[in-house]
Protein backbone atom coordinates (compact mmCIF):
# COMPACT_ATOMS: atom_id res chain seq x y z
CA UNK A 1 0.00 0.00 0.00
CA UNK A 2 1.46 3.24 -0.62
CA UNK A 3 1.99 6.05 2.17
CA UNK A 4 0.10 8.60 0.59
CA UNK A 5 -3.34 6.27 0.87
CA UNK A 6 -5.38 7.21 3.82
CA UNK A 7 -5.65 4.36 6.65
CA UNK A 8 -8.76 3.99 7.50
CA UNK A 9 -10.35 0.95 9.58
CA UNK A 10 -12.01 -1.16 6.78
CA UNK A 11 -14.59 -4.17 6.78
CA UNK A 12 -13.13 -7.15 5.06
CA UNK A 13 -15.94 -8.77 3.43
CA UNK A 14 -13.42 -11.83 2.76
CA UNK A 15 -12.22 -12.86 6.07
CA UNK A 16 -13.59 -12.52 9.74
CA UNK A 17 -12.32 -10.49 12.35
CA UNK A 18 -12.65 -12.79 15.16
CA UNK A 19 -10.67 -16.13 15.39
CA UNK A 20 -13.17 -19.19 15.47
CA UNK A 21 -13.24 -21.51 18.28
CA UNK A 22 -15.38 -24.70 17.10
CA UNK A 23 -15.61 -25.61 20.61
CA UNK A 24 -17.49 -22.97 21.81
CA UNK A 25 -18.96 -20.63 18.81
CA UNK A 26 -22.79 -21.63 17.47
CA UNK A 27 -23.18 -20.82 14.13
CA UNK A 28 -26.46 -20.76 12.86
CA UNK A 29 -27.78 -19.67 9.11
CA UNK A 30 -31.45 -18.56 8.28
CA UNK A 31 -32.96 -19.32 4.80
CA UNK A 32 -35.79 -16.46 4.82
CA UNK A 33 -39.21 -16.26 2.77
CA UNK A 34 -42.15 -14.27 2.81
CA UNK A 35 -43.60 -18.18 3.63
CA UNK A 36 -41.07 -19.09 6.82
CA UNK A 37 -37.62 -18.48 8.46
CA UNK A 38 -35.78 -21.61 7.85
CA UNK A 39 -32.76 -22.13 10.62
CA UNK A 40 -29.84 -24.83 10.69
CA UNK A 41 -27.50 -24.57 13.17
CA UNK A 42 -23.66 -26.43 13.97
CA UNK A 43 -23.70 -26.68 17.75
CA UNK A 44 -20.63 -27.43 19.38
CA UNK A 45 -20.55 -31.00 21.06
CA UNK A 46 -23.87 -31.90 18.97
CA UNK A 47 -23.03 -34.37 16.28
CA UNK A 48 -26.38 -33.64 14.04
CA UNK A 49 -27.25 -30.38 12.77
CA UNK A 50 -30.55 -29.22 13.72
CA UNK A 51 -33.02 -27.12 11.90
CA UNK A 52 -35.94 -25.43 13.06
CA UNK A 53 -38.60 -22.90 11.01
CA UNK A 54 -40.34 -19.86 12.55
CA UNK A 55 -42.62 -17.15 11.39
CA UNK A 56 -41.10 -14.63 9.19
CA UNK A 57 -39.87 -11.47 11.38
CA UNK A 58 -40.56 -13.39 14.26
CA UNK A 59 -37.13 -12.77 16.00
CA UNK A 60 -38.10 -13.60 18.98
CA UNK A 61 -38.89 -17.25 18.40
CA UNK A 62 -35.34 -17.30 16.90
CA UNK A 63 -33.82 -16.21 20.05
CA UNK A 64 -35.51 -18.91 21.40
CA UNK A 65 -34.33 -21.23 19.20
CA UNK A 66 -30.86 -20.14 19.92
CA UNK A 67 -31.30 -20.19 23.69
CA UNK A 68 -32.46 -23.68 23.08
CA UNK A 69 -29.30 -24.65 20.96
CA UNK A 70 -26.84 -23.25 23.79
CA UNK A 71 -28.56 -25.61 26.16
CA UNK A 72 -27.87 -28.23 23.93
CA UNK A 73 -24.39 -27.50 24.07
CA UNK A 74 -23.47 -27.47 27.58
CA UNK A 75 -25.53 -30.50 27.86
CA UNK A 76 -22.27 -31.85 25.76
CA UNK A 77 -20.53 -30.21 27.88
CA UNK A 78 -19.44 -26.91 26.09
CA UNK A 79 -19.95 -23.04 26.45
CA UNK A 80 -20.82 -21.30 24.48
CA UNK A 81 -19.70 -17.93 24.41
CA UNK A 82 -19.59 -16.97 20.63
CA UNK A 83 -23.44 -16.69 18.38
CA UNK A 84 -22.91 -15.99 14.80
CA UNK A 85 -25.81 -15.87 12.89
CA UNK A 86 -25.68 -15.41 8.99
CA UNK A 87 -28.88 -14.99 6.15
CA UNK A 88 -28.10 -13.99 2.28
CA UNK A 89 -28.30 -10.34 1.47
CA UNK A 90 -32.51 -10.10 0.01
CA UNK A 91 -35.52 -8.02 0.18
CA UNK A 92 -35.52 -7.76 4.41
CA UNK A 93 -32.16 -5.13 3.87
CA UNK A 94 -30.35 -4.88 7.31
CA UNK A 95 -32.67 -4.90 10.03
CA UNK A 96 -32.39 -8.78 10.58
CA UNK A 97 -28.36 -7.88 11.07
CA UNK A 98 -29.21 -4.86 13.26
CA UNK A 99 -31.76 -6.18 15.38
CA UNK A 100 -29.85 -9.40 16.25
CA UNK A 101 -26.35 -6.93 16.54
CA UNK A 102 -28.36 -4.80 19.30
CA UNK A 103 -29.07 -8.07 21.44
CA UNK A 104 -25.62 -9.36 20.97
CA UNK A 105 -25.45 -11.68 18.30
CA UNK A 106 -22.79 -11.42 15.70
CA UNK A 107 -24.69 -11.35 12.59
CA UNK A 108 -23.57 -11.40 8.98
CA UNK A 109 -25.01 -10.91 5.67
CA UNK A 110 -23.67 -13.04 3.10
CA UNK A 111 -23.28 -11.83 -0.77
CA UNK A 112 -25.73 -14.38 -2.89
CA UNK A 113 -23.78 -14.13 -5.78
CA UNK A 114 -20.35 -14.60 -3.81
CA UNK A 115 -21.41 -18.54 -2.70
CA UNK A 116 -20.40 -21.39 -4.64
CA UNK A 117 -23.39 -23.70 -6.07
CA UNK A 118 -22.70 -27.26 -7.91
CA UNK A 119 -22.53 -27.20 -11.62
CA UNK A 120 -24.67 -30.21 -12.55
CA UNK A 121 -26.69 -29.86 -15.79
CA UNK A 122 -29.68 -30.29 -13.34
CA UNK A 123 -28.96 -29.64 -9.59
CA UNK A 124 -31.48 -30.44 -6.76
CA UNK A 125 -32.64 -27.52 -5.19
CA UNK A 126 -34.38 -27.53 -1.63
CA UNK A 127 -34.77 -25.41 1.36
CA UNK A 128 -32.64 -28.14 3.49
CA UNK A 129 -29.68 -28.39 0.61
CA UNK A 130 -29.93 -24.45 0.66
CA UNK A 131 -29.88 -24.51 4.26
CA UNK A 132 -26.53 -27.39 4.69
CA UNK A 133 -24.70 -25.12 1.44
CA UNK A 134 -25.50 -21.67 3.62
CA UNK A 135 -24.01 -23.30 6.80
CA UNK A 136 -20.86 -25.30 4.96
CA UNK A 137 -19.91 -21.83 3.32
CA UNK A 138 -20.40 -20.03 6.86
CA UNK A 139 -18.25 -22.34 8.91
CA UNK A 140 -15.37 -22.25 5.77
CA UNK A 141 -15.52 -18.51 6.06
CA UNK A 142 -15.09 -18.55 9.91
CA UNK A 143 -12.42 -20.87 9.66
CA UNK A 144 -10.63 -18.18 7.33
CA UNK A 145 -10.79 -20.67 3.86
CA UNK A 146 -10.34 -18.20 1.10
CA UNK A 147 -12.36 -16.98 -1.52
CA UNK A 148 -14.98 -19.05 -0.17
CA UNK A 149 -17.58 -15.98 -0.16
CA UNK A 150 -18.38 -12.34 0.21
CA UNK A 151 -19.86 -10.56 3.39
CA UNK A 152 -22.18 -7.65 3.10
CA UNK A 153 -21.27 -4.79 5.28
CA UNK A 154 -24.30 -3.67 7.32
CA UNK A 155 -24.98 0.36 6.98
CA UNK A 156 -26.51 2.23 9.87
CA UNK A 157 -30.20 3.38 9.34
CA UNK A 158 -28.73 6.99 9.44
CA UNK A 159 -26.56 5.65 6.75
CA UNK A 160 -28.54 3.86 4.74
CA UNK A 161 -31.48 6.75 4.96
CA UNK A 162 -29.24 9.14 3.09
CA UNK A 163 -28.85 6.84 -0.06
CA UNK A 164 -32.50 7.12 -0.80
CA UNK A 165 -32.79 9.91 -2.48
CA UNK A 166 -30.08 9.58 -4.93
CA UNK A 167 -31.18 6.01 -5.43
CA UNK A 168 -34.74 7.35 -6.01
CA UNK A 169 -34.00 9.75 -8.72
CA UNK A 170 -31.81 7.07 -10.80
CA UNK A 171 -35.05 5.10 -10.68
CA UNK A 172 -37.41 8.19 -11.25
CA UNK A 173 -35.27 8.64 -14.24
CA UNK A 174 -35.00 5.46 -15.59
CA UNK A 175 -38.75 5.62 -15.91
CA UNK A 176 -38.86 8.92 -17.64
CA UNK A 177 -36.70 7.68 -20.04
CA UNK A 178 -38.77 4.66 -20.15
CA UNK A 179 -42.09 6.50 -20.22
CA UNK A 180 -40.27 9.40 -23.51
CA UNK A 181 -39.09 6.03 -25.37
CA UNK A 182 -42.52 4.42 -25.16
CA UNK A 183 -44.33 7.66 -26.68
CA UNK A 184 -42.25 7.95 -29.22
CA UNK A 185 -42.58 4.44 -30.24
CA UNK A 186 -46.13 4.28 -30.13
CA UNK A 187 -45.64 8.21 -32.82
CA UNK A 188 -43.07 6.05 -34.69
CA UNK A 189 -45.54 3.38 -35.66
CA UNK A 190 -47.47 6.47 -37.86
CA UNK A 191 -44.07 7.40 -39.34
CA UNK A 192 -43.67 10.35 -36.20
CA UNK A 193 -39.93 11.16 -35.21
CA UNK A 194 -39.72 14.29 -33.90
CA UNK A 195 -42.25 14.82 -30.77
CA UNK A 196 -40.36 15.60 -27.59
CA UNK A 197 -42.92 14.92 -24.93
CA UNK A 198 -41.23 16.41 -22.30
CA UNK A 199 -41.68 20.15 -23.47
CA UNK A 200 -43.87 22.52 -22.10
CA UNK A 201 -46.38 22.71 -25.13
CA UNK A 202 -46.23 19.34 -25.66
CA UNK A 203 -49.20 19.11 -24.93
CA UNK A 204 -50.63 21.35 -28.05
CA UNK A 205 -48.20 19.87 -30.18
CA UNK A 206 -49.86 16.59 -29.43
CA UNK A 207 -53.25 17.81 -30.87
CA UNK A 208 -51.84 19.50 -34.41
CA UNK A 209 -49.74 15.87 -35.09
CA UNK A 210 -51.15 13.98 -38.13
CA UNK A 211 -49.93 10.61 -39.50
CA UNK A 212 -48.43 10.32 -42.67
CA UNK A 213 -51.44 10.17 -44.84
CA UNK A 214 -52.55 13.75 -42.82
CA UNK A 215 -55.31 12.02 -40.62
CA UNK A 216 -55.63 12.22 -36.79
CA UNK A 217 -53.96 10.53 -34.79
CA UNK A 218 -56.28 6.89 -33.54
CA UNK A 219 -57.89 8.16 -29.85
CA UNK A 220 -56.88 5.23 -28.30
CA UNK A 221 -53.59 5.80 -28.80
CA UNK A 222 -53.26 9.47 -28.30
CA UNK A 223 -55.14 8.69 -24.65
CA UNK A 224 -52.36 6.24 -23.67
CA UNK A 225 -49.85 9.56 -24.78
CA UNK A 226 -51.66 12.18 -22.80
CA UNK A 227 -51.16 9.28 -19.88
CA UNK A 228 -48.05 8.75 -20.35
CA UNK A 229 -47.33 12.64 -21.00
CA UNK A 230 -49.21 12.98 -17.67
CA UNK A 231 -46.83 10.59 -15.40
CA UNK A 232 -43.64 12.43 -17.25
CA UNK A 233 -44.92 15.30 -15.89
CA UNK A 234 -45.03 14.02 -12.52
CA UNK A 235 -41.93 12.08 -12.47
CA UNK A 236 -40.29 15.59 -13.56
CA UNK A 237 -42.23 17.39 -10.22
CA UNK A 238 -40.41 14.37 -7.74
CA UNK A 239 -36.62 14.86 -9.48
CA UNK A 240 -37.11 18.76 -8.92
CA UNK A 241 -37.84 18.03 -5.91
CA UNK A 242 -35.23 15.99 -4.85
CA UNK A 243 -32.69 18.28 -6.33
CA UNK A 244 -34.06 21.60 -4.60
CA UNK A 245 -33.69 19.45 -1.30
CA UNK A 246 -30.48 18.36 -2.03
CA UNK A 247 -29.26 22.05 -3.15
CA UNK A 248 -31.02 23.21 -0.05
CA UNK A 249 -29.05 20.67 1.98
CA UNK A 250 -25.33 21.71 0.28
CA UNK A 251 -26.25 25.41 0.86
CA UNK A 252 -26.83 24.73 4.41
CA UNK A 253 -24.01 23.26 4.66
CA UNK A 254 -22.06 25.60 3.21
CA UNK A 255 -22.74 28.39 5.59
CA UNK A 256 -22.18 26.25 8.38
CA UNK A 257 -18.51 27.19 10.20
CA UNK A 258 -16.80 23.61 10.28
CA UNK A 259 -17.77 21.05 7.61
CA UNK A 260 -17.61 17.56 9.27
CA UNK A 261 -18.03 13.91 7.79
CA UNK A 262 -19.55 13.48 3.92
CA UNK A 263 -20.56 17.43 3.89
CA UNK A 264 -16.99 18.08 3.91
CA UNK A 265 -16.11 15.31 1.36
CA UNK A 266 -19.20 17.06 -0.64
CA UNK A 267 -18.04 20.43 -0.56
CA UNK A 268 -14.17 19.30 -1.29
CA UNK A 269 -15.58 17.62 -4.61
CA UNK A 270 -17.73 20.41 -5.63
CA UNK A 271 -15.01 22.66 -5.59
CA UNK A 272 -13.43 20.92 -8.57
CA UNK A 273 -14.39 22.24 -11.81
CA UNK A 274 -16.46 19.24 -13.91
CA UNK A 275 -17.69 17.85 -10.76
CA UNK A 276 -21.04 18.68 -9.83
CA UNK A 277 -23.67 18.48 -6.77
CA UNK A 278 -25.32 15.11 -7.83
CA UNK A 279 -22.10 13.26 -8.74
CA UNK A 280 -20.54 14.45 -5.68
CA UNK A 281 -23.37 13.53 -3.48
CA UNK A 282 -23.46 10.24 -5.27
CA UNK A 283 -19.82 9.60 -5.02
CA UNK A 284 -19.97 10.43 -0.93
CA UNK A 285 -22.50 8.71 0.09
CA UNK A 286 -21.99 5.56 -2.08
CA UNK A 287 -18.25 5.18 -2.25
CA UNK A 288 -15.97 7.23 -0.79
CA UNK A 289 -18.04 7.23 2.73
CA UNK A 290 -16.86 3.48 3.28
CA UNK A 291 -13.97 2.28 4.79
CA UNK A 292 -11.38 0.62 2.32
CA UNK A 293 -8.02 -0.85 2.72
CA UNK A 294 -6.48 0.72 -0.18
CA UNK A 295 -6.77 2.00 -3.58
CA UNK A 296 -7.34 -1.87 -4.66
CA UNK A 297 -10.43 -2.53 -2.46
CA UNK A 298 -11.66 0.73 -4.01
CA UNK A 299 -11.73 0.02 -7.48
CA UNK A 300 -12.84 -3.75 -7.15
CA UNK A 301 -16.19 -2.11 -5.41
CA UNK A 302 -16.98 0.07 -7.66
CA UNK A 303 -16.30 -2.77 -10.18
CA UNK A 304 -12.87 -1.17 -12.21
CA UNK A 305 -10.83 -4.19 -11.44
CA UNK A 306 -9.60 -6.73 -14.78
CA UNK A 307 -10.47 -10.54 -14.41
CA UNK A 308 -7.35 -12.42 -15.68
CA UNK A 309 -8.47 -15.63 -17.38
CA UNK A 310 -5.69 -18.51 -16.76
CA UNK A 311 -5.74 -22.06 -17.43
CA UNK A 312 -2.77 -23.93 -18.18
CA UNK A 313 -1.17 -22.23 -21.35
CA UNK A 314 -3.96 -20.19 -21.94
CA UNK A 315 -3.83 -16.37 -20.52
CA UNK A 316 -6.34 -13.63 -21.59
CA UNK A 317 -7.86 -10.83 -19.94
CA UNK A 318 -11.58 -10.26 -19.88
CA UNK A 319 -12.22 -7.15 -19.02
CA UNK A 320 -13.38 -5.56 -15.26
CA UNK A 321 -15.15 -7.23 -13.19
CA UNK A 322 -17.93 -4.54 -13.16
CA UNK A 323 -19.31 -6.15 -9.46
CA UNK A 324 -20.63 -2.94 -7.95
CA UNK A 325 -23.45 -0.93 -8.43
CA UNK A 326 -23.85 -0.18 -12.27
CA UNK A 327 -25.65 3.25 -11.88
CA UNK A 328 -22.21 4.42 -10.17
CA UNK A 329 -19.45 2.87 -12.34
CA UNK A 330 -21.85 4.78 -15.16
CA UNK A 331 -21.46 7.85 -13.38
CA UNK A 332 -18.41 7.68 -12.84
CA UNK A 333 -17.69 6.77 -16.51
CA UNK A 334 -19.23 10.24 -17.22
CA UNK A 335 -17.80 12.10 -14.62
CA UNK A 336 -14.36 11.00 -16.60
CA UNK A 337 -15.62 12.14 -20.17
CA UNK A 338 -16.42 15.46 -17.97
CA UNK A 339 -12.98 15.40 -16.67
CA UNK A 340 -11.29 15.34 -19.64
CA UNK A 341 -13.78 18.57 -21.40
CA UNK A 342 -12.80 20.50 -18.32
CA UNK A 343 -9.87 19.27 -16.84
CA UNK A 344 -7.20 18.97 -20.00
CA UNK A 345 -4.69 20.59 -18.07
CA UNK A 346 -4.57 18.12 -15.51
CA UNK A 347 -1.78 14.98 -15.01
CA UNK A 348 -4.70 12.87 -15.20
CA UNK A 349 -6.06 14.15 -18.26
CA UNK A 350 -2.36 14.50 -19.94
CA UNK A 351 -1.79 10.83 -19.18
CA UNK A 352 -5.07 9.61 -21.05
CA UNK A 353 -4.23 12.10 -24.11
CA UNK A 354 -0.84 10.35 -24.59
CA UNK A 355 -1.69 6.75 -24.12
CA UNK A 356 -4.04 7.37 -26.86
CA UNK A 357 -2.39 9.89 -29.03
CA UNK A 358 -3.21 8.09 -33.02
CA UNK A 359 -5.32 5.49 -31.47
CA UNK A 360 -8.97 4.55 -32.83
CA UNK A 361 -12.19 5.13 -30.96
CA UNK A 362 -11.84 1.56 -29.55
CA UNK A 363 -8.71 2.32 -27.68
CA UNK A 364 -10.60 5.52 -26.32
CA UNK A 365 -12.99 3.50 -24.97
CA UNK A 366 -10.41 1.16 -23.32
CA UNK A 367 -8.53 3.59 -22.03
CA UNK A 368 -10.87 5.93 -20.57
CA UNK A 369 -12.31 2.76 -18.26
CA UNK A 370 -8.49 2.93 -17.10
CA UNK A 371 -8.73 6.84 -16.15
CA UNK A 372 -12.00 6.39 -14.43
CA UNK A 373 -10.37 4.18 -12.36
CA UNK A 374 -7.00 6.21 -11.34
CA UNK A 375 -9.76 9.54 -11.17
CA UNK A 376 -11.64 7.38 -8.71
CA UNK A 377 -8.65 6.70 -6.22
CA UNK A 378 -7.11 10.31 -6.90
CA UNK A 379 -10.87 11.71 -5.35
CA UNK A 380 -10.67 9.53 -2.91
CA UNK A 381 -7.36 10.59 -1.84
CA UNK A 382 -8.47 14.50 -1.85
CA UNK A 383 -11.53 13.76 0.09
CA UNK A 384 -9.17 12.00 2.63
CA UNK A 385 -6.23 13.82 2.91
CA UNK A 386 -7.76 17.09 1.29
CA UNK A 387 -5.02 17.08 -1.78
CA UNK A 388 -6.46 18.02 -5.01
CA UNK A 389 -5.81 16.12 -8.00
CA UNK A 390 -2.81 17.59 -9.91
CA UNK A 391 -3.11 20.24 -12.22
CA UNK A 392 -6.77 19.81 -11.28
CA UNK A 393 -8.67 23.43 -12.13
CA UNK A 394 -10.38 24.82 -8.88
CA UNK A 395 -14.23 26.22 -8.47
CA UNK A 396 -13.36 29.45 -7.15
CA UNK A 397 -9.76 29.68 -9.16
CA UNK A 398 -11.77 29.53 -12.31
CA UNK A 399 -14.24 32.07 -11.83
Amino acid sequence: MDESEPMTDFFDAHRPATAFDHDSTLVVVMELSGKSWDLAASVPGVPRRPRRSVKPGDLGAVSRALEGWKKEAAKAGRTITRVVVAHEAGPDGFWIARELTALGIEAQVMQPASIPVERKSRRAKTDPIDLDMLLRTLLAWLRGEPRVCAMVRVPSVEEEDRRRSGRERDRLTSERVSLENRVRSLLGLHGIYDFRPRLKKAEEELERLRTRSGAPLPAEMTAEIRRAMARLRLIGEQIDEINAAREAAAKAAAQAAHLQGEQRMIHFLTGIVGVGLETATRLVREVFCRPFRDRRGLAAFVGLTGTPFQSGGMEREQGISKNGDKRIRGLLLQLTWRWLRFQSGSALSKWFAARVAGGSGRIRKIMVVALARKLLVALWRGVHTGVVPEGARLADAAA
